[in-house]
Parts: structure tokens; sequence; C-alpha cells
């Protein structure tokens, strides 16, 4: 059975317990308390050397980390990951856009402002906006024509973007704006269905200050 080591208001270890839930695939939890530093102990060092939640660990020891890894090693040989060359190489695409245009920016932006951290990172915080604001756009034009990311099915591409992304009112963002982008929203947030919340920081006492 699959260990996923996790912290549960994290959007990184959202997706992989969204993936995991669809499949039906049992697995154990172990939450890491990041806040206090167990994510830079020897042990868990050993399983991620970034880290980093989430982890997968395997029933014979070994790890994967990053959670699009993750997503991609669960997803295939499933409906959630095509094995068409072409579709499959637009579910990577979008992958690697969500870790670099949506996680690093939506996710930073999210975080400060629901854990009061907003203010010591001004300096970044216009250039976030900016970088959000791109991205929110990018994914709407994106959709234009599909209903999904790639194609008219679910893959793990809408889990992914959507992960951080549907969270951008967090921050500020009026998703209005992006109609193609809300309409997704919609059909992913029916997809998944109801059993994966999100979780706030506000859970976690050391996430504060």
């Amino acid at each position: 059975m699959f260990t996923l080591h996790d912290y549960l208001p994290s959007q990184n270890g959202w997706k992989v317990r969204v993936l995991l839930g669809l499949l039906g695939m049992p697995y154990r939890s172990r939450m890491v308390s990041i806040f206090e530093g167990e994510s830079r102990t020897e042990a868990f060092l050993e399983l991620n050397p970034v880290g980093a939640i989430p982890v997968l660990e395997l029933d014979d020891g070994r790890a994967i980390a990053e959670s699009n890894a993750i997503l991609t090693y669960l997803a295939e040989g499933t409906r959630f990951l095509p094995s068409d060359h072409y579709l499959h190489a637009k579910v990577m695409q979008w992958l690697f856009f969500e870790q670099y245009h949506v996680e690093p920016v939506i996710g930073s932006l999210r975080f400060w402002t629901l854990t009061g951290r907003l203010d010591r990172n001004q300096s970044m915080v216009a250039g976030k906006r900016e970088a959000a604001a791109r991205a929110l756009a990018a994914i709407d034009r994106g959709l234009s024509d599909s209903l999904f990311l790639v194609g008219q099915e679910l893959t793990i591409a809408d889990i992914a973007v959507y992960a951080y992304s549907h969270r951008a009112e967090d921050c500020g963002f009026s998703l209005a704006a992006y109609p193609a982008f809300s309409a997704w929203s919609g059909r992913v947030r029916d997809a998944i269905g109801a059993d994966h919340p999100v979780y706030p920081y506000s859970m976690d006492p050391h996430s504060a200050g």
C-alpha cells in the first residue's frame, strides 16, 4: 500500500489525494508538520532531498516527490493520462505550465494572503499578481474550444492546474473575468466530486506569523 506524506492545507498534496480518490486506490496518510521543521529532518530528506511534501512512498520503500510527477506515476495506464503520444505530451505541457506559472505565483500569493505574510513580501506582490493574471488568461485561452485542457475528458492536467488556480479568489482575483476558465472550473469541480475538501491554513496554528 502507498504511504502519502502530506500536509492537508497544501494544494500540491490535494492534487494527489484527488487522483488517489478518483482511482479508488487505498493508501496510508502520514502528516508532516512542515512549520515545525519535520520536513527538514534527516529521515524526511532521505525521501525527498528538497524537503517538501507531498511524497508518495511505495510499499518497497522507494519514494517519488513533486506532485505532478506523482500524478503522472499514478495515472499511467488510466483514463487520466492519454496513451496517444501527442495528447500525452499536451498533458505534460500543462503540468510543466502549472509548476512554472501557477503554483509559484497564485500559490505564493494565496499563502501570503491567508497567513498574514503579504506585507513582508510586498516587494514581490505586484510582479506575482501580474504573472498570475497572465496565467489565468492563458488557461482561459487554452479552453476556448475544448471542455478540458486536453480534449473532452478530465486528465491529470486539469487536476494539477485546477488545484491552485481555482483558489485565485483567495488572493483577490475575480474569476468572472475569465469566462472559459470559470466554466471549466465548474466542470472540474463536478468531475472531482465533493469528497476532496480544501483545508485552510488556519487549521495549523504554526502556519501563521
